[in-house]
C-alpha cells in the first residue's frame, strides 16, 4: 500500500479547544509533508423572518466577522511563531458541515480535513448532530478526527 502524503489540510476553527488541538496537529502534518494548512472558520448566516430586525441582525453577523477574522490571525501568530508560514486562513459564511465536508476540500483540493472531536457526550452528538460526523461521512478525501487528550 503507498503512503498518503497530504500536501493540502483543511481545518476547522471555532475557539473551541477540540478545534484547537486539530489545528496544532495540521500544522505538524502539514510541516511533516511539506504541505500547506488552509485553516477556516465558517460564520453562520442568520437570517430573520420578521421585519424590523435587520440591523440586529447585521450588528451579530459583523460582530462573529470580527471574532472569526481574530480567530484565523491567532492561528497565523501561532503557526508562524512555530516557524510554520505555509498558511491560509479561510472566512467564510454558510453551514460549517457543507463547507468543511463539501464547499472547501473542492474549492481547495484538500487531501485531508482536521476536525477536533466534539466536547459533547455521545447523548448531545446523537441529539445536535456534530460537524465531525458530517464531515466524516460526506468528506471527498480523508478525514482525521483529532480525540481530546486526556
Amino acid at each position: 500500500m503507498e503512503s498518503q502524503e497530504y500536501k493540502n489540510i483543511l481545518v476547522g476553527v471555532d475557539g473551541s479547544d477540540q478545534a484547537q488541538q486539530a489545528f496544532v496537529k495540521a500544522i505538524e502534518v502539514a510541516r511533516r509533508n511539506n504541505g500547506k494548512v488552509y485553516v477556516a472558520n465558517v460564520v453562520q448566516q442568520q437570517i430573520t423572518p420578521m421585519l424590523g430586525y435587520g440591523e440586529i441582525n447585521q450588528s451579530i453577523m459583523d460582530q462573529e466577522t470580527e471574532s472569526a477574522k481574530e480567530l484565523l490571525e491567532t492561528c497565523k501568530t501561532y503557526a508562524r511563531e512555530h516557524d510554520f508560514t505555509n498558511i491560509e486562513g479561510i472566512l467564510t459564511y454558510g453551514s460549517a458541515k457543507q463547507a468543511m465536508a463539501r464547499d472547501l476540500p473542492k474549492k481547495y483540493h484538500i487531501d485531508l480535513v482536521m476536525v477536533g472531536q466534539s466536547g459533547l457526550n455521545a447523548v448531545e452528538r446523537f441529539m445536535t448532530g456534530s460537524v465531525a460526523s458530517y464531515v466524516i461521512r460526506q468528506a471527498p478525501c480523508d478525514v482525521l478526527v483529532v480525540s481530546e487528550e486526556a
